[in-house]
């Protein structure tokens, strides 16, 4: 790779943070002059290095605590590196802590000259752009009020609306990013990919998987301040599941794995991570249906118990194995046991599929009515549920709801329901050409004309 074609180099980038557990001791350390340490010191950043090429668009992962944002605020210059460097090339625009740079005094209007400027612009170019920053961030007549009687929501609006509208060479976006409603959100989305389609640059920082592989050409894994692992994003994504899921007793273990990977790489020489032969070093995706008992969703939700209690949630295979690690085109049964502990009539049972994000994918009930449902479920018996499914979901993370509802006393309820009561991931493949969450089974027929 060229110097011409780097739009941001790290080279072995480190920061430590002094850490003082009171507030004497800050004022100890400075008459000290370094002879006694009153703090602790913590790494966020250890020997970081890579490049991004001009035009690409790399996500960052990483558990919470491994450095992506501490990272992030020193490439933008926001925090000065304890050792090392970073080197960037082309005008940045961070979407971070978005308005923290405002001054509370100021009106909106002079917010944006202040921040513009800051980031770049010169007058004549804010002026022209003044318009159209006032209106995408559409706070009306706010504008000309001073900002520290702004609500919070209109803050970030207008912070966003000038970094979005500087045209940067390079944009930086922490997963910080959620600023006002659904639509706003949206209009902010499209600005990005508008961006991205001109050629910029973007540095991206998610938690979410399918995000990284939707948007990136290339993906960082970080853990613990170390870069572990750079490459394809469906690759890293996987890599990333598997240490954030992985048993606590399990994780160093895992951890050392995906280290060892990348010293293969780096001791062969590859230094492309968009070439085949890198691609081919990284460790393959396990393609086999498992049960891996660290897949335990943390935002389960029971209702209270209306007459039912749902009992022993399972994903099995046709040929009865447990597994939570699927493949896409395989079907799979979706079982239950219900046990009635009160008598109930017109009962019906129900299950959901959702994403990560909680969009409802689709599910079924065992009957369409309650006219033709179960017509009359004595107390004290148990009923096992199946519900057999196809998984037709590309690669990651969803979960399941189970519910069941009749009436009691001629009442009709929810006899009882759990959200999120199982996960499952759905594994990746090398050979993916499907996009977005659901497979369509599109395939492609290409010809010259």
């Amino acid at each position: 790779m060229s110097v011409e074609d780097v739009a941001i180099s790290v080279r072995d980038l480190s920061k430590c943070f002094q850490i003082y557990d009171k507030p004497r001791d800050r004022l100890l350390q400075m008459f000290v002059r370094g002879h006694k340490k009153f703090y602790r010191e913590f790494w966020a950043l250890k020997n970081v290095s890579f490049d991004i090429r001009r035009g690409e668009t790399v996500g960052i992962v990483g558990r919470n605590g491994s450095g992506k944002s501490t990272l992030l605020q020193v490439i933008c210059g926001t925090l000065n590196p304890t050792s090392g460097s970073v080197t960037t090339h082309g005008r940045i625009a961070a979407l971070l802590e978005l308005g923290s740079g405002f001054n509370p005094e100021f009106t909106g209007r002079e917010n944006v000259y202040l921040n513009a400027s800051v980031l770049g612009l010169s007058d004549a170019e804010i002026d022209a752009r003044y318009d159209e920053i006032v209106a995408f961030a559409g706070i009306g007549d706010f504008i000309s009020q001073p900002v520290k009687t702004y609500s919070s929501g209109m803050l970030v609006r207008l912070a966003f609306a000038v970094a979005i509208n500087v045209d940067p060479e390079i944009l930086v976006v922490d997963e910080a990013l959620s600023v006002g409603d659904e639509l706003f959100q949206r209009k902010c989305f499209a600005r990005i990919e508008a961006i991205r389609a001109k050629g910029a640059t973007i540095l991206f920082v998610s938690h979410s998987g399918s995000t990284i592989v939707d948007l990136c050409d290339t993906a960082i894994l970080m853990d613990g301040g170390d870069k572990l692992l750079e490459g394809v994003p469906k690759q890293i994504v996987g890599r990333y599941q598997k240490l954030l899921y992985a048993p606590p007793d399990k994780q160093a273990e895992v951890r050392e794995q995906i280290q060892r990977a990348e010293e293969s790489r780096l001791n062969l020489g590859v230094d492309n991570v968009h070439s085949e032969h890198a691609q081919a070093l990284l460790p393959e995706a396990e393609e086999q249906e498992r049960f891996d008992s660290s897949l335990k969703p943390s935002s389960t939700i029971e209702y209270e118990s209306n007459g039912a209690l749902i009992e022993s949630v399972e994903i099995r295979t046709l040929g009865d194995r447990r597994v939570n690690i699927l493949l896409r085109g395989r079907e799979y049964r979706y079982v239950y046991a219900v046990r009635f502990l009160e008598a109930a009539s017109n009962v019906r049972f129900g299950m959901l599929i959702k994403t990560l994000n909680g969009i409802e994918l689709g599910g079924a009930v065992s009957s369409p009515t309650s006219q033709i449902a179960l017509e009359r479920v004595a107390a004290g018996t148990v009923y096992k549920v199946e519900f057999r499914f196809s998984c037709s979901l590309n690669a990651g993370l969803y979960f399941l709801n189970a519910g069941v509802a009749g009436a009691i006393n001629g009442e009709e309820r929810y006899l009882h329901r759990l959200l999120d009561v199982s996960m499952f991931r759905v594994q990746s493949s090398e050979h993916d050409m499907a996009t977005g969450i659901v497979d369509f089974n599109c395939y492609p027929e290409i010809e010259l004309q």
